[in-house]
């Protein structure tokens, strides 16, 4: 920690509401904020551009959205009576069921008064005289305030294919991350999905079930796995219920925020009966975990020849399930395993025996354009009713790039990221004083059980605070070398893995032109919560705090 006097500098010169605190989102990672706020006593005000609160499970209400984490470790576990009271009914909770939780966390904390519906911020201009945040949202309105948090989600802006044409279908579109709040009937239609991503993969079932015709265009085959959804066991549900202390403590210090069992050999250090036979029961046993074929051996991330024997395993199922052989070589993966994002599925490879659904390979014959009654591929013209994109998201950055953030002199966060993102632990951004991104770039994040990551993030911001105001401070900000320390070791650690080897959005090269890096920090969510501890114990190391 390096301590400084304030420094006059920039100032946008508004007259404004003034406030503690401005949060950004009203996921669970901005409600979980709003909450531990208001605990130490401070005014804020959280914007959500939604109708309603909720973040990911508000907008994606596609059919057949689930979470991919077990619903006893997808919660909260800040409030013992809450994780007590609530009653989940599935191992992998649907979306309504996330909203439903969500909307009763939001009413029992009576955390809705503080959150502004229907509203966008536009941008957050650092007032270095002031020292203070001044907040601007697209109903033109201007808040100041001492803290700005930015709790906009790493998978929160949707992103459409690069294809001509899209304003002039005439039919009926939807992304699958901004989905209409009301039950869209696509009985007896002719449906494109373009995209066989997370989103693609839980759609496609379902659509297929009411569509007359269903024309799935896969780019990129993907690695799906079993759901093994069902019913949650009140007797399972009791047991953790009843040890919740322990299983929250070993998901913290877990790798990928769930706790599973360390391993000790590599795939290549067993026998291939014993390679299979654990894969197997991976693939059939109803218990287990989306990480489970991830961690099974030591060396499936970084190394080459042990991956392909999970990934081979995957590839021989999907020949079994698929009947039509040409179809089933289509849907098989050819890249390596795991590093870019494994999907839990049901009944997916399944859906492709159907009758009224036909799979298009567009990395053999291109989308060129959409047009007013479908859309064209350098071979075939399609008509349809319908067209589903489920084309992701710009993941990590894409929300943050959206808001015009500028810190110290007028500097714009979008340019200092013009070639990757840099900053502190996931948490802070040099320059940008008091402004703190919860699971930013930088962080375990998407590679980990979100709800982890985000209270062991907020925590940690919420403490911080707290420190500021008992010591006096009135800046926290990000020192420049630690920055870049942190930032290298961010891309070193990837570089130790597969995770780089392939085109994914794990490494933002999904978006044409984005800087191709590592997002997310694969160190460890137990790794990264030991570092953040430190850097606190050792009175904010790599911080600026200005008195």
């Amino acid at each position: 920690m390096t301590t400084t006097a304030e420094q006059p500098g920039f100032s946008t010169g508004q007259q404004a509401r003034e406030i503690d605190a401005v949060v950004v989102g009203a996921g669970f990672a901005g409600l979980y904020m709003l909450y531990r706020l208001r605990g130490l006593g401070l005014s804020v005000q959280v914007y959500e551009a939604g109708d309603g609160v909720g973040g990911t499970w508000y907008w994606n209400r596609y059919p057949g959205a689930r979470v991919d984490v077990k619903s006893m470790y997808y919660n909260y576990s800040f409030d013992p009576e809450l994780e007590q009271e609530w009653e989940w009914t599935e191992k992998l909770p649907p979306q309504p069921e996330l909203l439903r939780y969500i909307n009763h966390v939001a009413d029992r904390f009576d955390l809705r008064k503080d959150v502004q519906l229907r509203t966008r911020v536009t941008a957050a201009i650092y007032d270095e005289s002031a020292a203070r945040w001044q907040i601007t949202t697209d109903r033109g309105e201007v808040v100041s305030a001492r803290f700005a948090i930015m709790a906009t989600g790493c998978l929160s802006a949707p992103k459409m294919v690069e294809v001509p044409g899209i304003d002039t279908f005439r039919g009926r579109s939807f992304h699958t991350g901004n989905w209409p709040g009301r039950e869209v009937d696509f009985s007896g239609r002719r449906v494109a999905v373009i995209g066989t991503g997370s989103s693609g993969v839980q759609v496609i079932p379902l659509v297929a079930e009411a569509a007359g015709e269903l024309t799935v265009f896969q780019r990129t085959a993907n690695y799906v796995l079993p759901a093994g959804n069902h019913a949650l066991d009140p007797e399972f549900q009791r047991d953790i219920k009843s040890r919740y202390r322990e299983v929250r403590k070993a998901n913290r210090e877990s790798s990928f925020g769930i706790a599973r069992p360390e391993a000790t050999k590599g795939a290549l250090e067993v026998s291939e009966d014993q390679r299979n036979a654990f894969y197997r029961k991976v693939w059939e046993d109803k218990d287990s975990e989306l990480v489970s074929m991830l961690t099974g051996f030591t060396d499936t991330l970084t190394d080459e020849a042990a991956n392909e024997t999970a990934a081979q395993f995957i590839r021989d199922r999907i020949a079994e399930i698929v009947k039509d052989p040409a179809v089933a070589e289509l849907l098989q993966p050819t890249g390596l395993f795991g590093v870019k994002r494994p999907v839990l599925g049901t009944d997916y490879y399944e859906t492709f025996n159907r009758p009224n659904v036909r799979l298009v390979d567009v990395s053999a014959t291109p989308l060129t354009a959409i047009t007013e009654s479908g859309l064209e591929t350098t071979q075939e013209s399609f008509e349809f009713d319908d067209i589903i994109y489920a084309t992701g998201y710009d993941a990590m950055t894409g929300a943050l790039d959206a808001v015009d953030i500028r810190g110290r002199g007028g500097a714009s966060l979008r340019t200092k990221w013009a070639d990757g993102p840099v900053t502190y632990l996931g948490l802070a951004v040099a320059g940008f004083p008091n402004l703190f991104t919860i699971t930013g770039p930088g962080s375990p994040a998407v590679l980990s059980n979100m709800m982890v990551s985000i209270e062991q993030h907020v925590d940690w911001v919420a403490d911080a605070i707290e420190v500021m105001r008992s010591k006096g401070v009135t800046t926290m900000e990000a020192e420049g070398a630690a920055e870049q320390a942190w930032t290298r070791h961010v891309g070193e650690a990837g570089d130790m893995t597969l995770y780089p080897k392939v085109d994914s959005w794990y490494v933002g090269s999904n978006v044409p032109g984005k800087p191709r890096v590592m997002y997310a920090y694969i160190g460890g969510v137990g790794a990264f919560r030991e570092k953040c501890d430190q850097v606190a114990a050792d009175d904010y190391e790599g911080f600026t705090l200005t008195r």
